[in-house]
């Protein structure tokens, strides 16, 4: 498949391009129905008027869900106390930092980014996983986590994950600022609009 060059996208009037629709179809039931519908329930209603953050409200509170998990980069700790205290509003809330069981680099041989003196913690984010688990979230939000330690903590992950900001130093934290601006188009994947 390479629907990114599909200019006609045939399937958005209905074709089934892959003929899976039927045995995808009938995956869709319990928990991952419900899913669907609270989700696309919110895409009608609030199109291009609620914020994820909102959102993710409506979601988990049409999941029924209690207990929600915040997995945060430790460089992003404000902005996890804020969305932190705005879900408490409705749900229990677990939050855990990235350098949660301060295991040294040194212990697995990874680079380091600072000195090699001291102790740098790496960060951990099967060990997140395993608080949030511990804690039975029922829904886990991954907030800032390195690329790869994303992958880590939804692999690890007991509950469902979503993501609310993904991490990118560069472009204060848009990937997508690469794909819109020219210039890193041009200068860093040789591409251009």
């Amino acid at each position: 498949m390479k629907c990114a060059y599909c200019d006609s996208k045939d399937c958005y009037k209905g074709k089934d391009c892959v003929e899976l629709k039927e045995e995808a179809m009938k995956l869709y039931t319990g928990d991952d129905l419900l899913s669907m519908k609270v989700s696309t329930s919110i895409e009608s209603r609030y199109y291009m008027e609620k914020t994820r953050i909102e959102e993710l409200i409506l979601y988990a509170k049409g999941m029924d869900h209690h207990r929600i998990g915040i997995a945060f980069c430790i460089g992003m700790e404000k902005e996890a106390r804020i969305i932190h205290k705005i879900l408490e509003n409705d749900f229990e809330v677990h939050s855990v930092c990235c350098k949660v069981c301060g295991i040294d680099k040194d212990e697995f041989g990874l680079e380091r980014l600072h000195s090699k003196d001291g102790v740098e913690a790496m960060c951990d984010p099967i060990g997140q996983a395993m608080v949030l688990n511990d804690a039975s979230t029922e829904l886990n939000v991954i907030l800032g986590l390195c690329m790869g330690h994303d992958i880590l903590f939804t692999e690890h992950s007991e509950a469902p994950v979503t993501t609310i900001a993904v991490k990118d130093r560069v472009l204060a934290h848009n990937p997508l600022g690469a794909i819109y601006s020219n210039y890193h188009l041009k200068r860093r994947f040789g591409g251009g609009s």
